[in-house]
């Protein structure tokens, strides 16, 4: 049986498989000067950001970016210093007012919102976590925590509730009486990350909260952003210049330069299929095996039979499939393990009736499946150590592939 692999990128996301639009930025521009209506004029709007600096003294900060982000989902904008990634997110909340473009909040124009209804909005659907954690430093942990719901004016038993529960879930439980010069930088920015979620926002704005912290907590809040995530399923906009941290967190990525988009895609499609030099230059050194998961090059499952069958019948369909090897199942599609030719041999020349029955003599059921979103980092290491082809499972347990060494290989090195 030959191996395809799969083309189709699935959702990485959160929960963003139901493609319900929470934020759309359409055509968003911000230019700092004078006049910077000039920049939209239509004999200017081909210049770029260095001939509209030269030519008319003006420094754009965007330059009519377009793009939506679904409820759940992990938006990532990347790019260098000056590339406008955080004046694109300020301007999401209107820190920023932009110059010219359109901003849609939960299907509100926030843009047309007068100050009361922007500072209702601030408090109630969007929270901000920035780089520096900007906690008072009087206050401890626990009533830094529960700042946002004191100015909704939330009663202080109920604020303490829900402050406590997202404290728990960041992970500091025991800390609520410590003040922030007794914690650490990985803890400070926890207590900043436990104050955004206590207020429970539609909307999650993080503009590289931990691009000062030292690269192990750096990792560290990493993961206990994704494993958070997992559970509250946000809609999260997150601001970084570091492209392995991009990969990591997003489902999807927006890559800018000088105030402009220029691509965006699923951390695999942003690697593997860069639109231009600038893009290819970034993911160059991007692992493939650390962003393809199983589900990008796995094959169909090679010959399955079910335990209900022979070994006669099991070697006469490897035959015809020209498989080495089947993969067993049980009732109700549970896979029980892996078969040879070799074994199914033996199984007839000892007089097993039915597969269920040589079970633990003649079925390899050492090798479980893998879940189809695993990286294949997480696979080579199975591959490397068992000659039979690696079972994939969807969520519910179902094999619905293999990845065989060879695959792999493949999928590592480009095909080269």
């Amino acid at each position: 049986m030959a191996i395809e692999a799969k083309k189709s990128s699935p959702d990485r996301g959160n929960g963003t498989g139901n493609g319900e639009v929470v934020i759309s930025v359409k055509d968003l521009w911000k230019v700092f000067g004078r006049d910077p209506m000039q920049a939209l004029a239509q004999e200017n709007l081909r210049l770029g950001k260095k001939e509209l600096q030269e030519n008319l003294g003006l420094v754009v900060g965007l330059q009519e970016v377009t793009f939506d982000v679904r409820k759940g989902e992990t938006f990532v904008v990347m790019g260098l210093s000056g590339s406008g990634k955080s004046t694109l997110v300020r301007c999401l909340n209107r820190l920023i007012d932009p110059t010219a473009g359109e901003i849609y909040i939960d299907g509100e124009d926030i843009l047309q919102a007068d100050h009361q209804r922007l500072t209702e909005f601030r408090r109630n659907k969007v929270a901000m976590v920035f780089q520096h954690y900007g906690l008072l430093p009087h206050r401890n942990v626990v009533d830094n925590a529960s700042w946002g719901l004191e100015v909704r004016g939330i009663e202080r038993t109920e604020r303490y509730s829900k402050t406590q529960e997202m404290l728990d879930l960041v992970g500091l439980n025991g800390w609520e009486s410590s003040y922030p010069r007794q914690l650490s930088g990985g803890m400070q920015q926890r207590v900043g990350l436990a104050r955004a979620l206590a207020t429970e926002p539609v909307i999650l704005l993080m503009d590289e909260p931990f691009s000062g912290l030292d690269p192990l907590i750096r990792r560290n809040m990493q993961d206990e952003l994704i494993r958070i995530q997992q559970g509250l399923h946000r809609t999260m906009v997150f601001i970084t210049h570091d492209l392995a941290e991009a990969v990591k967190i997003g489902d999807r990525i927006a890559i800018m330069r000088d105030g402009v988009i220029v691509q965006i895609g699923a951390p695999e499609d942003i690697v593997l299929n860069p639109e231009n030099d600038y893009v290819a230059e970034f993911t160059q050194d991007v692992r493939r095996e650390s962003i393809l998961t199983a589900n990008h090059i796995m094959a169909d499952p090679c010959t399955i039979v079910p335990s209900h069958k022979g070994p006669e019948e099991a070697l006469q369909a490897m035959r015809a499939d020209e498989s080495e090897v089947a993969l067993v199942m049980g009732e109700d599609d549970t896979y029980l393990g892996i078969l040879t030719m070799e074994r199914a041999h033996s199984a007839i020349q000892a007089g097993v009736g039915k597969l269920h029955d040589g079970i633990e003599d003649y079925i390899y059921t050492d090798l479980d499946p893998v879940p189809h979103d695993s990286a294949l980092e997480r696979i080579i290491p199975i591959c490397m150590t068992c000659e039979y082809p690696v079972p994939v499972a969807d969520e519910s347990g179902k094999v619905i592939g293999v990845v065989d060494r060879q695959t792999l290989a493949q999928a590592i090195t480009g095909g080269q």
